[in-house]
């Protein structure tokens, strides 16, 4: 102790040890000591010496401050020593803070070493799973430099300890929890260690961003003051801008999640604008750079587009439009706002729309177009600001076909307004400007006018210029070839002849007017013929780009300038491999290929600003084919011809049976419809049929009530009549009408045995078509169940019928017995249940009839909509579905019939039952009843006598 006291607290008399000696006994203590306080007080010590030996420390201390992490977990005090220590020799902002105004190569072995002993210390990767497991500890003075530590250890090695946390049990999910600590410190510095975990690292980001990063961070924004906020508002946005950069996953849940609604407010400005704070500038910067993220033009078409409009409906774009007409905002944020504005609304045709109806805030009011053109071809705006107004105005017009005409006719005679200043008049008055710069950007600002629209490059054909007082007015093509051939800068023949190349290009009018001016092509064989300097290369080849397009799309409308009369001119004036080797100065130029990588134009400086993304993309489609034209012979143009004719035909016969396809396609789609349609109305038929049907049912049943009530009222009469035949001598009356009513019986009996024999024999036939394969035609099957249909009906409507009759039978019965029961000494009150009786069967009699026309009409109905879905279905093909659907129908009638077979038996069933009861009655009264087989032996008997009696006559 008092060695660790003299460490710490002073220095002890006599020869003091060197720095790596006190390291190693330091060392010694903590891996040696026993007491927890007295490897504590050497862990201190440790730390006290890391910064000034850091090299002894870390190559001797390593191991035992890990060996601390694992084994004195209980004690926070510790732990915060061991890990303030490893976090000095591995951390390099120490030693680049003392080394700035030392050598480089200082710095240097600072860097290697703070690399080093982060390989030492990752090499066991449960160490980083070891250091995970300490931030769970919500204690100040182990979380926070267990935070700091695995910050310097990405900032080191970063992809190796991403991969190590990836692979880790919830180990992104245990950072993620820092963003929740109460304590701002851990929060911010929680910030800077996500940062360095989401670099590069997709997988990562995707982790993070479905931890809801998003929200919490969004929160911490808005919690800090949006734009107004501090350091911490820039680190949040810079995490977001890691999540979001280059992985479309993370965008689309970005999207989805309706955060880009959550941006509007953060671009909320007042109208004084002044004195903004450098922080509050590079918070809004940020923010900005996180919009463009979204609508970046790397990213795919559809996930850009999708923003676009999220950005528009919830009103983000008017937000931007809003501070990019504002006053006093600063230049950096103007050109930001302008080139996030721009992504915006590029491709997009509402967002397109709505800017071109922004207008400054100006007396009189001024589109925000014209008033961004005015600074562009001001020489005295800022060169970056310019750059970003030039790709503003490429944007608004790309794939804006609406736009470009816009822009193209306030160029036109009919439209100018002398009162005021267009788009066109702007335009035209950078062109031909003595700055450079100008004609460059108003020469590529007008053949994005142009891009991919023959309309518009027709329409500026008419474009007519005043040179000068009492000259005649020249056409704006011919005064662009003017300026050529008075020789002025590079950068301004480049952007004209930029210009010219892709107004020509697949346009043969404009190919017609520029050949028409005899002037123009001995002065681009002479450009190009010539060997001129370095500087000039460019031009040259932008000249045989231009020659080779007035080759390409000659449509030979002038005698003099054919294909092949230029031709002819190159190989005699310039050569064709010449020709060849100049045009392929434009591919090979050092700023070609940096124009070629994405559209915003991104220049160092004015000097170099020569090319544009759209033209990079037009030379690449035209050098093969120019190049090939130009080596062709008039007779392989010949050929060419008689194949493109013959290519022509074959897409005009292709075209011609694709029409036919397509009307074939829509008849049978409408034979579809009709199928379905007549399907349809089929199922509703067939619906109103179980209906009937059903209601059929319930009249059999509600009859057979009433007929069983009938025979108990006409039991318990004919009961109190049998007492009163003993006394009036009617016995013999009643017999003979049990007599009937066993007869009347004995008929329904037969009946309902036809009935089931009729039902068999439909079951059997039904049976045999579903075995039978599904043969013929839709219409065949549909109009067999018509017809079976039918006989059911006809089958009820003639049991209808039976039934009527029976109650026919039973009202002339009751009509006798009432006449006799008045000749007969019966009580009144007898007569007048039989009258109300009559009464009742009477009713019962006209529902039936009534129930009979309505079923006749119903037959009569559906035999003809029977003749119509015969004619209907005439039309239409049958398929293999239909048929097998029609099978399960008849499958499903089988079951219906067993179904309706099994009622039967049980009717009958009853019905031998009450024959039985009112034979035993008969017997009862003393009569001589006979079984059925007695009875088929007697008229087997009686048949054979007339038989003989016939034989005898």
């Amino acid at each position: 102790m008092n060695f660790i006291r003299g460490v710490i607290g002073g220095q002890a008399p006599g020869p003091q040890p060197s720095g790596a000696e006190t390291i190693q006994k330091l060392c010694d203590r903590v891996a040696s000591s026993t007491l927890l306080e007295d490897r504590r007080d050497a862990v201190r010590a440790l730390k006290s010496l890391s910064k000034k030996y850091r090299m002894e420390v870390g190559t001797q201390a390593v191991d035992h401050l890990i060996n601390i992490l694992q084994t004195d977990r209980s004690d926070s005090e510790i732990l915060g020593y061991a890990l303030d220590t490893l976090y000095n020799i591995i951390c390099n902002d120490e030693e680049e803070e003392q080394d700035e105004s030392e050598d480089e190569t200082i710095q240097k072995q600072a860097d290697d070493l703070g690399a080093q002993f982060t390989e030492t210390f990752i090499q066991d990767p449960e160490h980083v799973t070891l250091l995970l497991t300490v931030l769970e500890e919500f204690d100040f003075h182990v979380r926070w430099p267990g935070v700091k530590l695995l910050t310097a250890l990405l900032k080191n090695q970063g992809v190796q300890v991403q991969g190590i946390i990836l692979v880790s049990p919830m180990g992104v999910s245990r950072l993620m929890d820092l963003l929740a600590d109460s304590r701002e410190v851990i929060r911010n510095d929680g910030l800077l260690l996500l940062q360095q975990l989401t670099k590069g690292n997709a997988a990562i980001q995707k982790i993070v961003a479905f931890e809801n990063a998003f929200e919490r961070l969004l929160d911490i924004i808005t919690e800090e003051g949006s734009s107004d906020g501090g350091i911490v508002v820039e680190d949040c946005l810079l995490l977001l801008l890691n999540l979001l950069k280059n992985n479309s996953s993370n965008q689309n849940f970005f999207k989805e999640g309706s955060y880009i609604q959550r941006m509007k407010p953060w671009f909320e400005v007042g109208d004084d604008n002044s004195g903004w704070s450098a922080q509050k500038v590079t918070n809004l910067h940020l923010m900005l750079q996180l919009v463009r993220v979204m609508v970046s033009p790397v990213n795919s078409p559809g996930a850009t587009s999708s923003c676009q409009k999220s950005m528009f409906q919830c009103g983000l774009l008017q937000q931007l439009c809003t501070i990019l007409m504002a006053t006093g905002v600063p230049a950096d944020i103007l050109t930001e706002t302008i080139n996030t504005v721009s992504e915006v609304i590029r491709g997009s045709q509402v967002n397109q729309d709505y800017f071109a109806s922004v207008n400054a805030p100006s007396n009189p009011p001024r589109p925000a177009i014209v008033v961004l053109l005015m600074s562009m071809v001001n020489e005295r705006q800022p060169f970056v600001l310019r750059c970003a107004v030039l790709y503003c105005f490429q944007c608004f017009l790309s794939k804006n076909q609406k736009g470009q005409g816009e822009i193209v006719a306030t160029l036109l005679p009919s439209t100018i307004d002398a009162n005021s200043i267009s788009a066109g008049q702007l335009l035209c008055g950078g062109l031909f400007s003595a700055d450079s710069l100008s004609n460059w950007c108003a020469a590529v600002a007008l053949a994005h006018a142009l891009q991919d629209n023959l309309t518009q490059k027709e329409q500026l054909l008419r474009v007519q210029l005043a040179t000068s007082l009492g000259k005649p007015p020249v056409s704006l093509l011919q005064q662009c070839t003017n300026i050529l051939s008075q020789g002025s800068k590079v950068q301004t023949r480049v952007g004209l002849l930029m210009l010219l190349c892709t107004w020509i290009s697949n346009c043969p009018i404009a190919v017609t007017h520029f050949l028409h001016n005899q002037e123009n092509v001995p002065f681009l064989t002479a450009q190009i013929s010539e060997n001129l300097g370095e500087d000039e290369r460019l031009v040259q080849g932008l000249c045989a780009l231009l020659l080779g397009i007035c080759i390409y799309y000659n449509d030979n409308s002038l005698e003099n300038y054919t294909k092949e009369k230029l031709k002819q001119l190159i190989e005699k004036r310039i050569g064709k491999e010449n020709f060849v080797e100049k045009l392929g100065f434009i591919t090979k130029h050092e700023l070609y290929s940096r124009a070629a990588q994405k559209p915003q134009p991104v220049f160092p400086s004015p000097e170099q600003m020569l090319f544009d993304h759209e033209f990079t993309r037009l030379v690449k489609e035209l050098e093969g084919v120019i190049t090939k034209a130009v080596h062709k012979s008039s007779e392989e143009e010949k050929k060419e011809e008689e194949v493109k004719k013959t290519l022509e035909q074959h897409d005009n016969i292709v075209t011609q049976y694709k029409e036919l396809i397509r009307e074939q396609d829509a008849q049978i789609q409408e034979l579809k419809e009709q199928v379905a349609s007549m399907s349809s109305q089929n199922e509703q038929m067939q619906a109103t049929v179980t209906q009937q049907l059903s209601q059929i049912q319930q009249h059999k049943d509600q009859y057979n009530i009433l007929k069983l009530k009938l025979g108990k009222d006409n039991h318990s009469q004919s009961c109190s009549q049998g007492d009163g035949s003993q006394v009036n001598g009617l016995q013999t009356e009643e017999l003979t009408q049990l007599k009937e009513e066993v007869e009347e019986l004995r008929k329904q009996h037969a009946l309902l045995q036809t009935l089931l024999k009729d039902k068999d024999a439909l079951i059997d036939s039904l049976r045999l078509e579903a075995a039978q394969p599904v043969e013929g035609s839709a219409r065949g099957s549909e109009n067999t169940e018509l017809l079976k249909e039918l006989e059911v009906l006809r089958s009820q409507s003639q049991s209808q019928s039976v039934e009527i009759d029976q109650l026919k039978t039973e009202k002339q019965e009751l009509v006798r017995k009432a006449e006799a029961g008045s000749s007969d000494t019966v009580p009144s009150s007898a007569g007048s249940l039989d009258t109300a009786k009559l009464a009742e069967l009477e009713s019962r009699l006209t529902a039936q009839t009534t129930e009979t026309e309505r079923l006749k009409e119903e037959t009569k109905s559906l035999v003809k909509s029977r003749a119509d879905l015969e004619q209907q279905l005439a039309s239409a093909t049958s398929t293999v579905a239909i048929l097998q659907t029609e099978k399960s129908k008849l499958q499903t009638e089988v079951q219906e019939s067993k179904k309706e077979q099994d009622d039967l038996l049980m009717l009958l069933a009853d019905q031998d039952q009450k024959i039985h009861s009112l034979k035993q009655k008969l017997k009862d009264l003393g009569e001589t009843v006979e079984d059925e087989d007695d009875l088929d032996t007697r008229d087997q008997t009686d048949d054979d006598d007339e038989d003989e009696e016939d034989v005898e006559d």
